[in-house]
């Protein structure tokens, strides 16, 4: 507003003494943790609206897309790390270490530009956004379906950037435990190697991948603030960038906090899933 010269100065400052922006620093910062208290979590600027409502349909769309990518994520890291634990074949074991070296040094961005650059091209997905045209119009599964497959590529995307790291930590873990003395054991027994993989050595295995879960939370949303970005998804991300280019500091500050609740939240959530997967840790607090 500063700089359009079109507001007076006397505008200025009624907007400074309305939002209390002349007040000292501690005062402001006061004022601002009262409306945190409040669940208003300041005043947008830019928006010219509480900051709270702007916050939870954005917030509502990354963790649906966080939580999407998360969910597939693990599906297939789990099974392709045992699996690759297993191999004899030292083909498969360089071939599947390439791959995922590549992947890890692709950068975040050019995969979720090359994936755009695919839905343009092919037309196979949406270029961009959440809905489709006549969204509103549509049945509940149709809009389900819709919000889907315009799911897909940002999805990709996250998934893409995390899945080569999740699977070679489901590999290292698993192979750690796959020569202990009870697997051996089992194998004896004749038992079949599905049965000993699921039944021995991934419960033994489970505790560090448990633990990578938490940060794999924590890696995925703040990935998804810069595909939400490139591919136009209405999270989040988008937001933050809107506020940081309008100076809009309640807003930055309210993403800064659900952002922060999120990573709290992801690891709060792999605290509780060891604590239930380890009877050691169970024992421990009691």
């Amino acid at each position: 507003m500063r700089l359009n010269p079109r507001i007076s100065e006397a505008t200025l400052r009624a907007l400074r003494a309305r939002h209390g922006l002349d007040r000292p620093l501690p005062e402001r910062y006061a004022l601002w943790m009262a409306s945190v208290a409040r669940g208003e979590l300041g005043y947008s600027f830019a928006y010219d609206s509480p900051v709270a409502p702007l916050l939870w349909p954005r917030l509502r769309n990354t963790l649906l897309l966080t939580g999407t990518a998360t969910a597939i994520a693990w599906a297939l890291a789990v099974p392709i790390g045992v699996w690759w634990s297993t191999r004899r074949s030292a083909a498969v074991r360089h071939g599947l270490s390439a791959l995922t070296a590549l992947l890890l040094a692709i950068p975040d961005i050019l995969l979720g530009l090359g994936l755009l650059l695919l839905a343009v091209r092919t037309g196979w997905f949406p270029a961009g956004g959440m809905t489709g045209i006549g969204h509103e119009g549509m049945s509940t599964l149709a809009r389900a379906g819709d919000i889907a497959w315009h799911l897909a590529l940002p999805a990709g995307a996250l998934v893409l950037g995390i899945l080569p790291v999740l699977v070679r930590h489901v590999r290292a873990s698993v192979a750690g435990v796959a020569e202990a003395p009870f697997v051996r054991a089992a194998r004896a027994h004749g038992l079949p190697e599905w049965r000993i993989q699921l039944g021995h050595v991934l419960p033994a295995a489970a505790n560090p991948l448990i633990s990578l879960f938490g940060l794999s939370v924590a890696t995925l949303l703040s990935t998804s603030l810069l595909i939400e970005v490139v591919m136009s998804w209405p999270g989040l991300g988008p937001l933050l960038l809107e506020a940081l280019l309008a100076r809009d500091f309640h807003l930055v500050l309210g993403l800064v906090l659900a952002s922060t609740l999120l990573l709290l939240g992801g690891s709060l959530l792999a605290d509780l899933m060891l604590l239930a997967a380890d009877p050691r840790i169970r024992a421990e607090q009691t």
